[in-house]
């Protein structure tokens, strides 16, 4: 064998192990294997996408640099996370999933007597057109569109 071919094949198997390396964290963060150091189980969806999302910028990056071989485990793991994912998300209690762009954007806003914009849309009654509403309409209108796994 060839340098070059060596060479080819370390990086190969370089990078099938960045590839595994990001998708047992994220599985980690999902609560489908416990964690080396504790032993425990924990879900931590916010983290978990982060390694998501790294998986998915190698996707963009290397398009068209990978071999079969790189190209398919690197979307076998994307696809499976994305399924636990989604999965972990729908068990998770409310106050553990990630909140959006469009709910921090809300939350950050305030409205005039102290609550946030989300608080006061909530309390405008089913057909009432208060203040409130429209307050909180521009918001709406304005929502920005993210991915869900």
């Amino acid at each position: 064998m060839s340098e070059t071919s060596d060479q080819q094949q370390m990086m190969a198997a370089m990078f099938a192990s960045l590839v595994m390396q990001n998708t047992n964290m994220a599985l980690i963060f999902l609560g489908r294997t416990p964690h080396p150091q504790t032993g425990k189980t924990e879900m931590d969806l916010e983290h978990a996408q982060y390694f998501i999302d790294q998986l998915e910028m190698l996707v963009v990056k290397t398009k068209g640099n990978l071999d079969k071989n790189e190209d398919a485990i690197l979307k076998q793991s994307l696809t499976s996370l994305r399924l636990a994912f989604v999965e972990a998300a729908s068990k998770a209690p409310a106050g553990e999933t990630p909140p959006t762009d469009e709910q921090e954007t809300a939350s950050a806003k305030a409205a005039p007597d102290g609550e946030t914009a989300g608080e006061a849309a909530q309390i405008v009654p089913e057909g009432g057109q208060g203040t409130e509403a429209k307050e909180a309409a521009p918001e709406e209108s304005k929502k920005k569109f993210t991915k869900k796994y």
